[in-house]
């Protein structure tokens, strides 16, 4: 796998952000407010407590990337299990590689239309995700409130396995790279897409949400996933090379 080919996982995953936002908003945003429990202050009493400002500012500021660190560390997790998969030959078998393709990149039009609200087919997949999330559920509790980078670093490496259609396409790519190692790669290029727009949630709060939760934006972002699974799906058709769309296609032709 060539860094060229990680550029795909890394756009889906940047237009698939605004799907975070309202699976993770709410936790990350609370990163912006845990340990801040002081009450409102005058001017110029902020004004003499600004060293005390500028401290809990940083201290927000490492929390938020403690979380999503942890968050992108779990996905590769599932990645180098998704890509073993593979590596250990279940998907050697040609018929096999195929119609893990085809799956690839239906899963990619199906998040398209998923992040447009043309089709919520996928909140059924989440919903079968539950099983899990049940038994990963009950961790938390002891790391609530997440007022240290630590804490936020564990919330954030379990957060990552919360049921989501978004990840759940990533990870059947991931699965298709062929070993550990590059499902691992596939995921991270996508976890990275997700970073700017959760970490500004973390930063910035309500505003940013209330932005990228207008429909133009979830339009936009939809229509260029689903671009992604609509090329993947013509190259599978024709069988052969598209030449520079090779560079926009999610999976490797089996």
């Amino acid at each position: 796998m060539n860094a060229l080919s990680l550029v795909p996982m890394f756009l889906v995953g940047l237009a698939g952000s605004v799907h975070c936002i309202g699976m993770c908003g709410g936790i990350v945003g609370a990163l912006s407010i845990s340990g801040s429990t002081a009450p409102a202050r005058p001017v110029i009493a902020i004004a003499v407590a600004r060293p005390a400002l500028q401290t809990s500012v940083q201290s927000n500021v490492l929390r938020v990337l403690a979380y999503n660190g942890g968050r992108i560390a779990s996905y590769m997790l599932a990645g180098a299990l998704a890509g073993s998969l593979a590596g250990a030959g279940m998907l050697h078998l040609a018929s096999l590689q195929v119609a893990g393709y085809w799956l690839a990149n239906l899963m990619l039009v199906a998040l398209g239309l998923y992040l447009m609200d043309a089709w919520r087919g996928l909140a059924h997949l989440e919903a079968a995700g539950n099983v899990i999330w049940r038994r990963v559920r009950p961790l938390l509790k002891p790391l609530m409130p997440m007022d240290t980078p630590f804490k936020a670093l564990a919330v954030g490496g379990l957060w990552g396995w919360v049921p989501c259609g978004m990840v759940y396409s990533a990870l059947l790519t991931a699965m298709m790279q062929g070993s550990a190692l590059n499902g691992a790669a596939a995921m991270a290029a996508f976890g990275l897409g997700t970073l700017p727009t959760l970490l500004g949630m973390g930063l910035l709060g309500t505003r940013l949400r209330a932005q990228m939760q207008r429909r133009p934006v979830r339009i936009a972002s939809g229509l260029l996933v689903l671009g992604f699974g609509v090329l993947g799906l013509l190259r599978a058709a024709n069988g052969v090379s598209l030449g520079w769309l090779d560079a926009l296609c999610v999976t490797g032709h089996p």
